[in-house]
């Protein structure tokens, strides 16, 4: 088994090596890859923010419905205390409590995907509006970058004439 999983891994490593090249010769292909790679990640937040909206509805549902609970045994144990069934009082009491608790739990909960959504919300606004600092240096002005440009050019057209032989002129 562990000759057909080395097979793989080489194979995987060489498709891996063949892509940097390809990506590497074609610029424009490298960065269409990442636009869509890009617009990948932002469906898959979105889809996160949906889900997290779901939930964060489904438990504030669930909170409602365990107030109304809470206030109906909060009512049973007062009554029962006052026909003095202290028994019946405790249990309701002890009732009351595990909804309490469920309360709490439900409460942090829907205070975590609170949390979670704006993270997922951040990460789609860095998405959104890329810093300006992945366009060009922050200390590089207009001139330098067209001198950088021109350059590049240069650079391209003499390796062109020097692969072609030099006959370009």
């Amino acid at each position: 088994m562990s000759n057909g999983a080395d097979w793989f891994n080489q194979l995987e490593q060489q498709l891996e090596q063949q892509l940097e090249a390809f990506l590497r010769a074609n610029p424009a292909q490298e960065q269409l890859l990442q636009q869509q790679e890009q617009r990948e990640r932002q469906q898959r937040l979105r889809r996160r923010q949906l889900e997290l909206q779901t939930s964060a509805e489904r438990t504030r549902g669930e909170l409602l419905q365990l107030a109304s609970e809470i206030n109906q045994w909060q009512e049973r144990v007062e009554r029962a205390r006052k026909a003095r069934a202290e028994d019946l009082a405790q249990r309701a009491e002890a009732h009351l409590a595990g909804l309490m608790a469920r309360g709490r739990d439900r409460w942090q909960a829907l205070g975590q995907l609170g949390t979670d959504y704006s993270q997922v919300e951040q990460e789609l606004n860095a998405l959104a509006n890329p810093p300006a600092a992945a366009a060009a240096a922050p200390d590089e002005t207009l001139d330098q970058a067209w001198s950088a440009f021109e350059a590049r050019q240069d650079f391209e057209q003499l390796r062109r004439r020097q692969q072609s032989g030099g006959s370009e002129r």
